[in-house]
This record gives C-alpha cells, structure tokens and sequence, in this order.
C-alpha cells in the first residue's frame, strides 16, 4: 500500500494552501448515494477529503510529491510541467511505486486541444527468451519476482524527457530539483512508510545495496525517522544535467550493468542506450455523452473499459441504484466480457496484430452482451475467446493534474511489485522493476491472480508486457476536460477507474464520493466476483448468489487506489483515495 511521508520543515514548510479548501459533507451524504441503496454502515470512508481550487490541482497518493506539483502550477507550470515534477518526486518518497527504474503511461489532453498518449513501458532486455524463467520441472519460478533478472529495461526517465520536450514550458532542471531537494535533504516518515519496509523485509534483506537503504544498522526504520537517499540524489543531478543521456548512459548506465553483472541480469548497455518512449494515439469512445480518452496498447485498460461502456450504454444504471444487485449484476457481466477479450487478444502491438477498430466498435460490445441474462450470472466458462494474459501485480502509484489553462495529465506509473525486484542499484540508490512478470512466463497456466497467460504476451526481445495501467481523461459536453482518473492495483486497475467514471457520470456524483465509494472486481477468470469488504450490503451479496455469482471480499483497498480531480464550471476538485494516505492541492 502506498504510504504518506511528511516533509522537513525546514525543507518545504507547511503542505496547505490557503486557497485550497476541503470540501463539507455529512456523514450521511458520505455514507450513501440513494436511500433505497445505503452503503453499509461498516464503511469506513465516509469523511470527505475533496479539496477546491480555483485554477489547477494535484492529486497523487504521497503528499510531499503532492506538493511539489502544486508549486509547480502555482508558479506558472502547465499540467505536463507538474506531472514531471511529481513523477520525479514520486521516486524519491514513493519508493515502493515511483520511480526512475520502471516505466508507465501518460494521457494529456492540453489546452489547445491537443491529445496524445505516450508508451514509456519497459521493455525485455535483447538477451530475453520465452522460457527464460522455467525450472527444471518446466514450470515457472520466481525468479521472474525478485532478482536482476526480473527486470525489464526502465522507461521512466525517458518518458518523463519525451512527455516534457513535446508539451513542457518550465526549466528541465527547474523541475528536477526538487526531487534532488528531498533525496540529498531527506524528509521524516510515517508509519505506513515504515511499514511498508517491514513486511517485504526478509526480501529487500536479500540483497546488500537495499538492505543499506532500507534497513540502516540492520533495522527497519520507526516512525519520526529521518530518511535520506544521496545516492539518488547524485543519479537526479545527472538526469537533470543530461537528460536521458544522465541515466541511460554514462555513470548511471555503468552502474546498472555492474548490478546486472553481479546478480546474473541480463540487461545491457546496449539495451539502455538503445530505449525509446513511444507515442500512441489514444484510444477513444463516448459514454453517455462523454468523450473518454484512455492509453491503448500495451495497456489493456483504454480497449477494455470501452467494450465495457458499449456494454453498460443500454442499460439505465442509475435507475437500477448504486451497488444493488441488479446494477451490479449487469457490471460484473460488462466486466466478465471485457477482460474475457482483454485475456486474449491483447499485448504489445507492436509484436501482435490488435484488432482495434472491431474491438472498439459498438457493434462487437453489442455481440459480447447479447448474452447477458437479466437475472442470471453467466459461467465465465461460456465465455471464451481463445488464450490469455497477464496483468501487473501491486505496486503501482496514479496521479492526476489539471492546470490553470484547463489542460489535463493522466499518469500511472510501476515497477510492478512491492519494491519492485528488490534489487537497488549498488550506488545509485534506486530500484529495479520486476516489471518481466508481467509477461507471460509459463503460456496456458494462471498467474498469481488467476488470470491466464496467453501467447499474445509471451516473452520476446524487446517487446513491451502488456499491463492493466489506465490513466483516464474524460471530456464534458462542451469538449473541455471534465474528470481526470486512474489507479493502481494490479488488474483491478481497470474496474476501478471505469467505476470513478461511471460514479460521475451514471450516479452524478461529486468526486469525493465517486472515489471513496466501494468498488468490486471481475476479471473473468476465476469466476468470482471480488468486492471490498463492509462495501456491499449482506442483502446485496444473498441476491447475487441467487443469481449464481461466486463472491469474495478483499481487504479494503486492494480493488484499486486511484487519486482524481474534476473540473466544474467555476472551480477544479481534487481527492486522494482515502484507503492511502495520499493528497489532494490546488491553487
């Protein structure tokens, strides 16, 4: 889980701003949407985080790197100038999901209009092989987990470079320092921060450069302690001196291939001189009058939450109530549908051939939900369209900016599990990603969390693993951005950003509730529909096991986490997702 660090005084000072403010709602507005439908009074978030702004806002899920964005559009940054920023500051207090040795994806909307969707995924090292992390037995191992060897290429600097040359107006170094601030300065963390550390702590032991770094003298941190990371700060200095060029070459690159050499990883000079970002046209459909824009492949998430708004169109689900079986019902069989596609047909495009323009159609969404029965769950067994892929684990962070002009950045960024590989660069003072599990390591068998692996997404040189990232920009009617979302969690990703959208606009709700409000998960296989737990009513959860529905609860938070801002007539909101101690800042 994501956790919140606090700032030096010294370095930063107070983290408010005057002209933010928190939003007022009762607790019984907080607690439901209709009165014939209550969220279940076990609920816990029903206090409202949301902050008003004027002119632009930030929201991620670590309030220093909050902050730091927020500074940036108050001195005349627009969204792109911010999300850089944020992004690097991410690196430094975000350890377990910011980054500068993973990758992600961006969706801008700016100012003038102008739309774009920029791929800086990782990428398999040239030395990668289908079977590279098969045993003995023929099956795989985790050493696609924790290791060298798990690592995939980093994107991140890259893509923060390419985002800032096509669309930035500050200083490159303007936007840099402040991270190199945090990593020299350090900051006090939290208990979260702390525990964090403390759960993965057999496994970052592992290793001696991460063990140095987040076990000093041997121990796990306590909360009040002060953190710094000065190797990391040395690597920022050169990324902000050189570019790319500081990271994926010269003192940075050696250092990397040296870790590589001593932990048996196959990543290479040549593969990190050679990275390239690329740019994507994004994909876009309308719901409800709304245009949406969203990441397409290698992210699963733009192609699946369109099949499944084609899907939903004919259905009135705020006439159905918010989270009553029925609503539910049609959802959960919206989602079955859509991930039963994204399991098979997606992946780099790269590598295989995406039937895009079919796969968006109404027309196929209207093939794929003519099956739906009205008061039956369908086996998922029925549904099948041939193969299987993976999804990327836990952790992942999202943030959301909108600017004073009214342009808009969407960014999701991982090195997919918990601290990633593990590995910290000896010297360099980050982590790599383990970002090559998200392949499909062992085609035909179920990963981690069910889904199946297919050969779409099977291991190959250079290719990019297919991901559920889903950074989200939603249009109003008048063409001006309306909501900016996202979130991390693995493949509930993408329900869980579809359902901040559909909050607003199927239920009109404010963005505070959209994003506090309990959420659920299908993702076709296993047949079980997930729901967090005291987010569905016991009534509820008896009628969709009378329609046949197999139900799990997960511990609050693991079906998504996913900062948001929406833009109104006079003023801009914002919100962290209460299950993490993130922030929300405006100006």
């Amino acid at each position: 889980m994501p956790r919140s660090v606090i700032v030096v005084s010294l370095l930063f000072g107070v983290l408010s701003v005057g002209c933010s403010k928190p939003a007022q709602r009762s607790a019984a507005e907080s607690r439901t949407t209709t009165a014939a439908n209550p969220i279940p009074a076990a609920w816990p978030f029903v206090t409202d985080q949301t902050v008003t702004a004027a002119h632009g806002m930030v929201a991620t899920d670590a309030p220093l790197a909050t902050h730091v964005g927020a500074k940036v559009l108050r001195d005349g940054g627009n969204a792109v100038d911010a999300a850089v920023a944020t992004a690097f500051a991410l690196a430094v207090v975000f350890p377990g999901a910011g980054n500068i040795g993973g990758g992600g994806f961006l969706v801008a909307h700016m100012a003038d209009g102008k739309e774009a969707a920029l791929d800086f995924r990782e990428t398999a090292p040239a030395a990668s092989t289908r079977n590279m992390y098969l045993g003995a037995n023929g099956h795989a191992d985790d050493r696609s987990i924790t290791g060298e060897l798990s690592a995939g290429v980093p994107g991140s600097v890259a893509g923060l470079w390419a985002a800032h040359e096509r669309f930035g107006s500050r200083p490159w170094a303007e936007l840099v320092a402040p991270a190199i601030a945090l990593a020299e300065q350090g900051f006090v963390v939290d208990s979260e921060f702390v525990r964090e550390i403390r759960d993965d702590s057999a496994r970052l032991s592992r290793f001696p450069a991460t063990k140095a770094l987040f076990l000093p003298k041997g121990r796990v941190p306590s909360p009040g302690d002060h953190w710094s990371n000065p190797d990391l700060a040395a690597v920022l200095r050169r990324i902000s001196a050189s570019g790319p060029k500081g990271f994926y070459t010269g003192r940075t690159a050696e250092l990397i291939a040296a870790e590589m050499h001593r932990g048996a990883g196959i990543i290479t000079p040549k593969d990190l001189a050679g990275y390239q970002v690329k740019w994507r046209d994004p994909i876009a459909f309308d719901y409800r009058g709304h245009r949406i824009i969203s990441m397409p492949p290698p992210s699963s998430g733009g192609i699946t939450m369109a099949i499944v708004a084609h899907e939903l169109s004919h259905y009135d689900l705020r006439a159905q109530g918010f989270h009553s079986p029925q609503e539910l019902h049609v959802f959960t069989e919206g989602m079955r549908r859509g991930f039963a596609v994204r399991n098979a047909l997606l992946g780099d495009p790269d590598y295989v051939t995406i039937p895009t323009a079919r796969l968006l159609s109404e027309s196929y969404a209207d093939t794929l939900g003519s099956s739906i029965v009205a008061d039956r769950a369908t086996p998922s067994s029925a549904i099948d369209v041939g193969g299987g892929a993976a999804a990327e684990k836990h952790q992942t962070t999202h943030f959301s900016v909108v600017d004073a002009q009214g342009g808009a950045v969407s960014v999701t960024t991982t090195i997919n599990g918990t601290f990633g590989s593990a590995v910290v660069v000896a010297g360099a003072g980050f982590l790599l990603n383990d970002e090559m599990d998200d392949f499909a390591s062992e085609p035909g068998k179920a990963n981690m969390y069910g889904l199946v692996q297919g050969e779409a997404n099977a291991i190959a040189p250079g290719k990019r693993m297919l991901s559920s990232m889903t950074p989200t920009i939603v249009l109003g009617s008048d063409g001006k951005v309306l909501l900016v979302t996202g979130a991390s969690g693995g493949p509930t990703i993408i329900s869980s950003a579809f359902e901040v959208v559909s909050n607003v606009l199927d239920f009109d709700m404010d963005i505070g509730a959209a994003v506090r409000a309990p959420r659920v998960h299908h993702q076709h296989l296993p047949d079980t529909l997930y729901y967090e737990r005291d987010g569905v009513t016991k009534q509820t959860l008896d009628a969709l096991g009378a329609m046949g529905y197999a139900t799990q609860a997960l511990s609050r938070g693991d079906i998504g986490i996913g900062a948001s801002i929406l833009r109104r007539a006079n003023d801009v909101q914002g919100t962290p997702d209460p299950r993490v101690a993130g922030a929300a800042e405006g100006f």
